[in-house]
């Protein structure tokens, strides 16, 4: 089994050869614009437009909690958008983040990383906006990707 690599820089910008995926978790509202998707767009414009159109058209896709829809934004680089988020807002059922859909979506993105040879980059995912904690996120990452030995990278922002 491989080790969770944790470094300090940005994840937009992955310190690795070879294909990569940046993943994140999204909301299950279509809401886009607080953390790390603001840095998303400002590099690509794709994963935004293809996750509102996703979620415009989720009568008729898998749209939803536990989803992961993979946007190509250069020859090597996709963005995974993982919706692990219920709502954006903390509330009487706690914060946003829903352990369950983080290990579906994870479980997903394992296989795409795979099925590409890829290595996987994405900041604490599920740890600002959504309120998770890494002591619960840490362990699902590792029971599906690092489990599989996919190269996986953390990145803490300066």
């Amino acid at each position: 089994m491989r080790a969770l690599r944790v470094i300090k820089g940005d994840a937009t910008s992955p310190q690795s050869k070879g294909p990569k995926i940046i993943a994140h978790v999204c909301n299950d509202l279509g809401g886009w614009g607080k953390g790390f998707v603001l840095a998303i767009s400002k590099r690509w414009p794709e994963p935004e437009r293809a996750y509102r159109d996703w979620h415009r058209e989720r009568a008729g896709n898998d749209f939803g909690l536990g989803a992961t829809q993979l946007v190509q934004v250069r020859p090597d680089t996709w963005v995974a958008n993982m919706v692990a988020q219920r709502g954006m807002r903390t509330g009487s059922k706690g914060p946003p983040i829903r352990y369950d859909a983080v290990a579906q979506c994870l479980t997903t993105l394992t296989d795409h990383a795979l099925r590409l040879a890829a290595s996987v980059h994405m900041p604490r995912i599920g740890c600002g906006i959504a309120g998770g904690r890494w002591e619960r996120v840490e362990p699902l990452i590792t029971e599906t990707l690092l489990a599989r030995d996919v190269p996986t990278t953390v990145y803490d922002h300066d």
